[in-house]
């Protein structure tokens, strides 16, 4: 009889654990219930559903974020083969069509013979069966106040938001340049301004109406979440050193002052979204702010930029090295609910839930500590240390991992050298516990 486990959330975090713990021979039954009552950024019925940008970012191994995907990939992510599988092109960026990447995911969970989908929510935990909570950031508030009872009172939240995501045919393309920052391959829309053009545009950023924020909320921003007129109302800087910057383009022999980018969302081209545009403007406005710029006139929104809250659990407090619970042992946490940033993050450390509940569940000795070498385990590391007193989220960061000891002549050289020893550590660790995910591969939704 196959052992049973719960796993509650069908985001990227719970879709990467039941596949994972499926594939190792586990009866899961996968509890989702937005089909029946979604919140206010799901827009579809799909497991792993991207609600706010479709990019999981570089694919360089000399970032953290690119090593990581190569450590997801040795263990056959479900994650990362719908990624590939359902690429648009995006500079560097592993880029997807995010309804195809989701339908890709659900349809290969929901084949599963022993994936159980339950499109119910939970509202109480079952502590008498095996669990992996990975509900998100968007936790219902019936499932966090169950969270809370049990875990602790000092969870902490966050403010994030989504960028609009525009019709490219409503869009005048005479004012636009297919180009990107990084490289000469012509995968973004570039929409350039001179001086006169950004001052007014960031004249409407930041005069723009925005929705109130609820007053028990403080505004607590992620860095790299902050809405495009909460940067514009902090600095001009920040928006021409960061989402609106000019650096490396050149059109028609002129350097522009300032560059909009808009990242394709869709296999089809039809749709495109406003890199680093994540705002709480409100719906009107957002169209009306676009609409001052000279080729946005007749703009069709396809889906609307929006705020939400994201809450978390003081992992530092809670959880063990494997993502488990200290004082609930049948328990485990996975996705940005357990502190980590980020779609990569977040499904990787689905994985390391996962390997964490079939080791306990085995009655191995404890042993699925990821090498602190690696970024999976840096990042479990981080979120689980208990000398944090604030958590505060965190991204892939090549920072968290541990020195690496020579002399290099350059970063470039060095961040090599940190990704060597990544996957060198990391494939000892997986030989020696025999953890490598049979390969069932995943197709393309296309």
């Amino acid at each position: 009889m196959l052992k049973e486990i719960n796993v509650i959330g069908a985001g990227l975090a719970g879709s990467e654990a039941a596949f994972q713990l499926a594939t190792r021979g586990y009866k899961i039954n996968l509890f989702d219930g937005k089909a029946k009552r979604k919140n206010d950024i799901q827009k579809t019925d799909s497991f792993a559903e991207l609600v706010c940008s479709n990019t999981f970012r570089s694919l360089s191994t000399r970032n953290a974020v690119g090593i990581l995907k190569k450590e997801m990939q040795m263990f056959n992510s479900i994650v990362m083969k719908a990624a590939f599988a359902n690429r648009v092109d995006a500079d560097d960026a592993l880029a997807v069509d995010r309804d195809l990447f989701a339908k890709a995911i659900t349809d290969e969970l929901m084949q599963m013979p022993n994936i159980h989908f339950q499109p119910s929510d939970i509202t109480k935990i079952d502590f008498k069966i095996p669990t992996i909570i990975a509900t998100g950031p968007l936790t219902t508030s019936t499932l966090l106040d169950e969270i809370v009872a049990y875990f602790g009172q000092d969870n902490f939240y966050y403010l994030d938001a989504s960028s609009p995501i525009l019709e490219k045919d409503s869009l005048d393309l005479s004012y636009f340049h297919y180009a990107s920052r990084h490289k000469n391959d012509n995968s973004y829309l570039c929409y350039p301004m001179d001086e006169a053009t950004f001052d007014r545009f960031h004249a409407e950023l930041i005069n723009a109406e925005t929705i109130a924020i609820h007053d028990i909320d403080k505004e607590i921003y992620f860095k790299g979440c902050q809405p495009i007129e909460v940067m514009a109302k902090e600095s001009k800087k920040i928006l021409l050193n960061g989402p609106m910057s000019p650096n490396n383009f050149e059109f028609d022999g002129v350097k522009p002052y300032a560059v909009l980018q808009l990242r394709k969302d869709d296999a089809n081209d039809q749709f495109y979204n406003i890199v680093g545009f994540q705002t709480n403007i409100k719906w009107p406005e957002q169209k009306r702010v676009l609409q001052t710029l000279a080729g946005f006139e007749n703009v069709k929104i396809y889906r609307y930029g929006v705020l939400h809250k994201n809450n978390y659990i003081n992992s530092a407090k809670v959880l063990n090295g494997t993502l488990q619970a200290r004082a609930y042992p049948n328990i485990f946490f996975a996705g940005q609910i357990t502190g980590v940033e980020g779609y990569i993050e977040s499904a990787a450390s689905g994985i390391i839930a996962a390997l964490g509940m079939a080791d306990y569940l085995e009655r191995r000795p404890s042993f699925l500590n990821f090498p602190d070498t690696t970024v999976m385990g840096s990042l479990v590391n981080y979120v689980t240390n208990k000398k944090h007193k604030d958590l505060k989220p965190m991204k892939a960061n090549i920072g968290l991992l541990p020195t690496i000891s020579g002399t290099f002549a350059s970063r470039d050289e060095k961040n090599d050298a940190v990704y060597e020893r990544s996957m060198a550590d990391l494939e000892r660790f997986i030989a020696k516990w025999g953890l490598k995910t049979p390969d069932f591969g995943v197709a393309t939704s296309k």
